[in-house]
């Protein structure tokens, strides 16, 4: 993968869970099933973040290189 789309990629991937977990506090959303709800936004949240970072760090040892 390119680098700057790795970098790029990587960035939007912990960008977006932040806003989306942020966001949700205020609208609402996960008001079903309270714990099962609770513990997959936290895992996708997590994940989601993991693989940002991951994709950050690909990016930037293939600016090194």
């Amino acid at each position: 993968m390119n680098k700057w789309a790795e970098l790029l990629l990587g960035l939007i991937l912990v960008i977006i869970p932040i806003l989306i977990a942020w966001y949700s506090q205020s609208w609402g959303i996960w008001n079903f099933w309270r714990a099962a709800g609770l513990f997959f936004l936290g895992g996708l949240f997590w994940v989601v973040l993991l693989v940002g970072v991951l994709f950050i760090l690909l990016g930037i040892s293939d600016l090194k290189g």
